[in-house]
């Protein structure tokens, strides 16, 4: 995984320069820890996405762990501040699998964020495993997520179940559980709508696709997973709490990463909604979706060695 590493290092760098390398002026040539910095320090935190909590209760740590290990020197707040965000991320988080049968995971998320590939990213990780994928196109409201799915399925080389525009999303849901079924497969990807102008249908639509699910496969969905675009930020909170309220979300996809300097939303995720991040997104490629490692995650954002030269 020493490549990917040095891929999460690279996307992570305008979260990087952005927010360590903010610390590091604060930090930096100032010998005193005092309110001052610690005010600074809440600053940079809220301004990289972090959310305001988050980052009132990081800095409230930071204070408690100075008078504890009794520092004295500002630049010594930097190994101590990495530590507290790798606590705060948690540990990785494994994926639920169905003990027999089909493991059945529900894939939601607004249009735009990278929902359909990463429906896609997530059969080649799995096929690739050695798990026999079905892919069921449950985006019925647009035409074009059919149609994008299916692309994601042959790249992917696994089976896309769909019917067409306008069908009843429990329907396809049902398809593609008879088919997971009657061909012995291992894992169910469903794809559903990205709307959110109207959350009462989108929570009808969802309630309706999961009874089908319940009813067909006992114990399913497995996973409820939100996918989530680095890049919008704040936004990205605000969407995983209404999902969390309307779809019983068990994991997050956090898409975009090497596009954004709010990168520093991934800790605000874990902090103010305490939902896991269990992928993360930092490229086009088929294999720059993995499931997220919060101590590299936190490694690859404080690490300053050179681009291609990694530390350990």
């Amino acid at each position: 995984m020493a490549g990917f590493f040095s891929k999460l290092k690279q996307g992570l760098s305008k979260t990087r320069d952005q927010f360590v390398g903010k610390v590091e002026e604060i930090l930096t040539g100032r010998r005193k820890i005092d309110d001052e910095l610690y005010e600074e320090l809440e600053e940079v935190l809220i301004r990289s996405d972090v959310g305001v909590n988050t980052s009132l209760e990081l800095v409230e740590r930071l204070r408690k762990e100075v008078k504890k290990r009794k520092l004295q020197e500002a630049e010594e707040l930097r190994e101590v501040l990495q530590e507290l965000m790798a606590d705060l991320l948690g540990t990785e988080e494994a994926m639920n699998f169905a003990e027999q049968g089909p493991s059945i995971f529900l894939v939601v998320g607004v249009n735009g964020v990278g929902k359909t590939t990463t429906i896609g990213k997530l059969a080649h990780y799995f096929r690739t495993d050695g798990k026999k994928v079905i892919l069921a196109a449950g985006d019925t409201f647009r035409a074009a997520a059919i149609d994008q799915l299916e692309v994601w399925g042959q790249r992917a080389e696994v089976e896309v179940i769909k019917q067409k525009e306008g069908a009843d999303p429990a329907a396809v849901a049902y398809d593609a559980l008879q088919a997971a079924k009657s061909r012995g497969a291992d894992l169910v990807i469903m794809d559903t709508a990205g709307r959110l102008h109207n959350k009462v249908n989108l929570m009808e639509e969802l309630r309706k696709v999961k009874r089908v699910i319940e009813r067909e496969v006992p114990g399913a969905p497995h996973e409820v997973l939100l996918v989530l675009d680095a890049t919008t930020g704040q936004n990205a909170l605000q969407q995983a709490k209404l999902f969390q309220e309307v779809a019983g979300v068990t994991g997050i996809v956090l898409t975009k990463l090497d596009g954004t300097a709010k990168g520093g939303v991934v800790l605000g995720i874990q902090g103010e909604i305490n939902i896991p991040v269990k992928w993360i997104g930092v490229g086009e490629g088929m294999e720059d979706l993995r499931p997220f490692n919060p101590q590299d995650f936190a490694g690859a954002l404080f690490d300053r060695s050179p681009e291609g030269v990694e530390e350990g």
